[in-house]
């Protein structure tokens, strides 16, 4: 008898699983202000640099007079005759007036890294995706090592740590190492608990249930962060709030149990059995002895009977020997690296579009909930190969527009569309992120599917280092960044036209299996319009026969 028939007896959607799901929402919320604490505490108000004749005046007279001048926030007065600005030749600021949105004093404000110095934040920004990289190669082997479950509160705790003595740093040495350990829980703290979550799940309530307390939960972290920030009112304190609630992950382990799959593949049997009498017990079911009596000797069996004749000798690296695998493999490394870049960006770029960058950045976050259900509702009718081509070349032309209006808009007078626009933009990269996810994890074969998906996933978080210095751009030329989004992800949606189709196909076992899967595919094919024509000749014939 194996797992999914026991899980069966023992309640695989019950309160157990309720419960679960509550968790997994709280790992949400908890993974949503971590991954997104950069932005909060390194949003930028308008500024210019400081002059004694300006110290007691209006806001609205100091914009008016370095209106006048090339680089309004970083050019150094040497007097002002008659309302109009004398600029100094030699000297830089060392001294700024701010206009704080609504009193938040954010690191680059009280560091003063604006101007010159506005490339540390950028700098620590791309040291967090250092430590990404790093963790999860580090979590993912401890997680092998240890189990799930300590693997999950050691990761979510170092990362809490890390944000927790960010709120001390006064340097930039400082700030970059403690954005390395922060970054180092950055990916693991999600699908740690999504492991968990998937194989205690039924089934036919994993892809509704997983999207669902996604979209909810992770939304509802990154509509409040902006919130908390402006409550507390300085950047120091609001890492203060999303560092400590982690400590909840503490109590995870009165909850739920350890991965059963995992003590199965150990050959931990007694201790699998003890959570899957757990799991009977918390869902009011109860199961005879003799059921898992059947389960232990039937993993004991398929274990023993695995050593003896295994001979597999599949590898990630082995992906790239045969051709068709080898191109495949390389576009899903690329793609992989596009979206996450292009999420990274899209997701972060909420300065000087004429809104508040915390409002902004709060109600363009409801956008995930509508992109979890565009997943839910699409991708079984149109395909993986037509989603994720769909999305990126749909977001492409959005981001291509908002980069259009930025330029050639007053973004005072265009807050509201702007706002829309990069709300359509957040929705579109939410919705390549999670395709793209479903259909790299169907395509790699089941033999490395778990080092395949890890291995594409720490490429990916390596190029979004360069995220922060694309958003950098914008200094320069502010619709620079979209105009190079919007690029990069028109590359990525004419890769996907690419890759096979898995909708609907037997998914690859082996590697073999792999380098044969859809060869007769086109690269035009979609089954949604199969299924059209398919439609079409159906009722003509119908039509033929009456």
């Amino acid at each position: 008898m194996d797992f999914d028939a026991v899980l069966e007896k023992c309640g695989n959607f019950g309160r157990y699983q309720f419960v679960l799901l509550l968790l997994y929402g709280c790992t949400n919320i908890l993974s949503s202000m971590h991954y997104f604490a950069q932005t909060i505490i390194s949003f930028t108000p308008e500024h210019w640099c400081y002059h004694e004749k300006l110290a007691n005046t209006t806001i609205s007279y100091i914009r008016s007079i370095y209106a006048q001048t090339s680089d309004s926030q970083c050019t150094l007065l040497e007097d002002i005759v008659d309302d109009r600005p004398v600029i100094s030749e030699l000297g830089k600021c060392t001294k700024w007036i701010y206009d704080y949105d609504r009193n938040y004093r954010s690191i680059t404000t009280d560091l003063k890294w604006v101007c010159e110095d506005a490339f540390q934040v950028a700098v620590g920004q791309s040291l967090f995706f250092l430590g990404s990289i790093v963790g999860t190669i580090f979590f993912g082997f401890l997680a092998d090592k240890i189990g799930r479950l300590p693997a999950l509160i050691c990761t979510t705790l170092a990362g809490a740590f890390g944000d927790f003595l960010t709120s001390f740093v006064s340097s930039l040495p400082a700030f970059a190492l403690f954005r390395f350990v922060s970054g180092l829980s950055n990916d693991t703290i999600f699908y740690l608990m999504y492991i968990m979550v998937f194989e205690y799940l039924s089934p036919k309530k994993r892809t509704f249930g997983l999207n669902i307390v996604t979209a909810f939960f992770y939304c509802f972290g990154l509509i409040m962060s902006p919130w908390y920030a402006i409550w507390v009112g300085s950047w120091r304190y609001y890492l203060y709030i999303a560092s400590l609630p982690a400590l909840v992950v503490l109590l995870y382990p009165v909850f739920i149990c350890e991965s059963a799959q995992w003590l199965i593949a150990t050959e931990r049997y007694d201790r699998a059995v003890n959570c899957l009498k757990r799991v009977a017990k918390f869902n009011g079911r109860k199961v005879d002895e003799e059921v898992f009596t059947q389960f232990r000797a039937y993993y004991e069996e398929k274990m023993a009977a695995d050593k003896k004749f295994k001979t597999n000798q599949d590898t990630f690296w082995n992906m790239f020997r045969t051709p068709r695998l080898r191109k495949f493999t390389i576009i899903l490394l690329i793609k992989s690296m596009i979206i996450t870049i292009s999420f990274d960006v899209v997701s972060r770029n909420m300065e000087g579009l004429g809104s508040s960058p915390f409002t902004l950045f709060s109600l363009t976050s409801i956008a995930y909930i509508p992109g979890g259900l565009t997943i839910i509702l699409l991708q079984n009718r149109i395909g993986r190969k037509g989603m994720a081509f769909g999305s990126l070349f749909v977001s492409a032309i959005i981001v291509t527009v908002t980069g259009f209006l930025i330029a050639f808009l007053d973004r005072d007078q265009h807050a509201t569309l702007l706002a829309i626009m990069v709300g359509l933009g957040r929705y579109g990269v939410i919705v390549s992120y999670d395709a793209e996810a479903q259909y790299a994890a169907e395509f790699i074969p089941t033999t490395v599917r778990g080092r395949g998906l890890a291995n594409i996933h720490v490429i990916g978080y390596g190029f979004a280092m360069l995220s922060s210095y694309v958003i950098y751009l914008g200094r320069y030329f502010k619709p620079l960044p979209s105009i190079v989004i919007a690029v990069v992800m028109m590359c990525g949606a004419l890769l996907c036209l690419a890759l096979p189709e898995t909708l609907n196909q037997k998914l690859p076992e082996t590697l073999k299996d792999g380098e044969e899967f859809a060869r007769h595919q086109r690269w035009y094919y979609f089954p949604c319009f199969d299924r059209l024509q398919k439609n079409q000749v159906s009722d003509i014939e119908n039509t033929n026969t009456q």
